[in-house]
Order: structure tokens, then C-alpha cells, then sequence
């Protein structure tokens, strides 16, 4: 029998376990520091990272102020940033705050928790002459980010960057998994291990447009799901996009909140913001 699980518990617990969470090793550039409520990172991707627990106890004026300094800080580094709004962030207004201090909305997600156990399979139904394989190599990584590339039909090479500084930081921490037909990566998605909270999060699984429909994604989410099981890990959280969604509430995820990346680009010219000194 499934079970029902309640998208109030699981938000909070989503909120309280998740929501500031940053991982005990970072790579040797990344750099992670705290501005009141928020918590940013820098170094690890392509653009900067703002997340915190709440910010509706802030008045306005200081609120509007919190939103400047971020921009302004990654602005300082020659960085661009990404302000992680969820839909039941308060005060109702932020997002119109956020744009008035710069800031672009992203296209939407659905954050979606589900059991890991019933999901877990070490050896899940593939189509013929596909085969899962765990990526190490920074080939791998590689060939990865080049079908990144053709999925999104823009440069994704950044991905295997950040990805084998990730696996070299903290090569426990994350496992990353691809699908290949032959020598072709057909589809790939990680799994990050959250430390010390209930949660394995799950991230990737962009698919070829000619191997959807094949189970090919729903395979990758069973098999990082015996992966997460195997560590004791009791829940599967995801931000997919509307083509994915269906796919994980099929599989027994529920919706518990929406996020939007709010995202203020790096300066056109970085003559004015070397970046000599980060740190």
C-alpha cells in the first residue's frame, strides 16, 4: 500500500532540513559566507547562489537593502547571482522587490518530495541497448555537459567544470550517473547526499528529445534512488521542470512548494570589478 504523504510536513521539514543546508567540503575556490538571514555561495557554478530560511521578519526598508547587498556583493566579483524565491516566501511582495533591485525571474519549478525506498531499484527496466553506467572521469563529465548542450541548445560545458570539483571536494557527497546507447550519452542526472538531514536531492536528467518516452528518466530517478536507500536516506527531493514533474508525481512525489530563480546577470564589462581578489 502507498503511502500518503502530507505536502505541509513534508514542506517544513523541507524548509528546516534543506532550505540553508551547504555541504561540509566545499572545492578550494568556492566561497561561503552569511549576511544575516541569507546564505550565500560563490565559486562553485557559473553565477552565485542566495538562499535563506525566511526573510518576512525583515521591515521593508531593511529587506530592500538585504536584496541590494547581494546583488551589489557578486556585482563587486564580476558575478552574476541567483536569488532562490519559493512560492510561499513572505512578504507577498517579494518578488516585486526583487525586480526592482535588478533582478530576472527564471522560469518556475515545482519542488517535489517523495519515499525513496518503494522507488529504489539497483537494476531498473532500461530500453534495449541502453545501459546505466556511474561517471567518475572527467570524460564522462564531458560527454554529460555535451548533451546538456544539445537538450538546451546552449553552452552547458560549465556543468562538467563544477561537477568534477564537486566530486573532487567531497567525492562521497555526490554520484553522478549517466545512460549511454553505445558511445552516445542519452541521459544523466546526480544525486547529492544532504548530510546530517532526511534528504537525497536529485538534479539532471535532461534526455535526448529522440529517447524520451522510453523510461529512460524514470529509471535514473529508481536507480539514484537505490543509491540514497543504501546510505539511509528515507527522502527523494526534486525541482523539475513541467516535463519532468508528471513523471515523479506519477512515481508517488507530491508538490510542497513552488521556486524561482531570481537571477541578477554579471556586469557586461568586468574592468571595473577585477576579480584578482577573490578568495
Amino acid at each position: 500500500m502507498t503511502a500518503v504523504l502530507d505536502p505541509d510536513a513534508l514542506r517544513e521539514r523541507y524548509d528546516t532540513q534543506l532550505r540553508t543546508w551547504m555541504p561540509d567540503v566545499l572545492p578550494p575556490d568556492a566561497r561561503l559566507d552569511h549576511d544575516g538571514p541569507v546564505v550565500r555561495l560563490s565559486g562553485v557554478d557559473e553565477r552565485g547562489f542566495v538562499t535563506y530560511r525566511t526573510v518576512a521578519d525583515l521591515p521593508g526598508g531593511e529587506l530592500d537593502a538585504l536584496i541590494a547587498r547581494q546583488r551589489d556583493h557578486f556585482a563587486a566579483r564580476g558575478e552574476g547571482v541567483e536569488w532562490k524565491l519559493h512560492g510561499h516566501d513572505l512578504p507577498a511582495d517579494l518578488p516585486q522587490r526583487l525586480v526592482a533591485a535588478g533582478f530576472e525571474p527564471e522560469e518556475r519549478e515545482t519542488v517535489v518530495i517523495g519515499l525513496a525506498a518503494p522507488l529504489a531499484d539497483p537494476s531498473p527496466t532500461l530500453p534495449s541497448g541502453v545501459r546505466l553506467q556511474e561517471a567518475t572521469a572527467r570524460a564522462d563529465l564531458d560527454r554529460i555537459a555535451v548533451m546538456e548542450s544539445a537538450v538546451w541548445n546552449h553552452d552547458r560545458s560549465h556543468l562538467a567544470v563544477a561537477l568534477e570539483r564537486e566530486l573532487a571536494a567531497d567525492p562521497d557527497g555526490t554520484t553522478v550517473v549517466l545512460a549511454e546507447a553505445g558511445d552516445t550519452v542519452v541521459c544523466a542526472g546526480w544525486v547529492r547526499y544532504v548530510r546530517g538531514t532526511d534528504f537525497a536531492t536529485l538534479w539532471g536528467g535532461s534526455t535526448r528529445p529522440e529517447w524520451r518516452g522510453q523510461g529512460i528518466y524514470k529509471a535514473l530517478v529508481r536507480y539514484r534512488a537505490h543509491l540514497a536507500v543504501a546510505r539511509a536516506y528515507s527522502l527523494l527531493q526534486v525541482d523539475p521542470s513541467d516535463d519532468s514533474r508528471p513523471i515523479l508525481q506519477r512515481c508517488g512525489f507530491v508538490a510542497v512548494t513552488t521556486t524561482t530563480p531570481y537571477v541578477h546577470p554579471a556586469p557586461v564589462s568586468t574592468e571595473d570589478h577585477p576579480r584578482a581578489g577573490r578568495v
